[in-house]
């Protein structure tokens, strides 16, 4: 008899573990499911209404991670921190990225569409070659030797070998679309019969290249922190006389 109650005080035990348990998850699902909820209730009070222009917003949260990725660096950046240089919860960053990947191609997109849309518009009715392609040196150098621009690049050079995509992205949209501008004002040119050029895409990277000549290599591998404006002057004026001399009409 002691044996039955024993194993019938074992039974009663087993059941009331299994029904503790079953109620512990059932609490624990429901607690992530209201967690969840939350967040989502969060996201929705937080993004913008209908009509709002939160372009100023998403500017600031650009801002905020360009701060932070330049001072961390990709990967030891967080999104605790990104939120907190740019002065937004945590809720309303994931309004406008779902995460730092995104943020960052968000940064890398803006900075090529600065640098191609804006530096690179040439007039191909401008014939004046020399004068031309002396402004786009200067100018051109000056936005890529920045020490912010050479911090943005070793970012992208570390990371392009797990992101391919966004690397792909960087070089289309930015040193591509550059060489794309270059080579539509060299061929107008060629077509004035100023220049003559066998491959203007050609001829417009290596122009490029020569612009950078003992300036940005130096400064993406630290060994000066920018280059000075007699560096530069020095450069730039001799890459366009080479270009020159290999490319123009002689007179007469």
């Amino acid at each position: 008899m002691s044996i039955l109650t024993e194993r019938f005080s074992q039974y009663i035990l087993n059941r009331q573990f299994a029904n503790d348990l079953r109620f512990s998850t059932t609490a624990s699902i429901r607690k992530n499911d209201q967690k969840a909820l939350d967040m989502s209730e969060l996201a929705i009070l937080e993004r913008p209404q209908a009509g709002e222009d939160d372009s100023a917003k998403r500017r600031q949260i650009i801002e905020g991670a360009r701060a932070i990725f330049l001072s961390l660096g990709f990967d030891a950046a967080s999104m605790n921190d990104i939120a907190r240089a740019a002065g937004v919860s945590k809720g309303t960053l994931y309004v406008y990225f779902k995460d730092k990947e995104q943020l960052f191609e968000a940064i890398v997109m803006q900075e090529c569409e600065t640098q191609a849309e804006g530096i690179f518009d040439l007039d191909p009715n401008d014939r004046d070659v020399g004068a031309v392609l002396t402004r786009l040196g200067f100018a051109y150098i000056g936005f890529l030797c920045r020490p912010e621009k050479a911090q943005a690049i070793r970012i992208v050079i570390a990371i392009a070998e797990r992101m391919p995509e966004l690397g792909r992205k960087f070089y289309e949209r930015g040193p591509g679309k550059g060489i794309a501008k270059l080579a539509a004002y060299i061929k107008a040119q060629v077509e004035a019969g100023v220049l003559v050029v066998d491959d203007c895409e050609v001829a417009a990277a290596q122009l490029m290249e020569a612009y950078q000549a003992m300036l940005f290599k130096s400064m993406v591998f630290n060994f000066v922190r920018e280059p000075s404006p007699e560096q530069i002057a020095r450069v730039v004026p001799i890459a366009v006389k080479v270009f020159l001399a290999a490319y123009r009409v002689p007179p007469g």
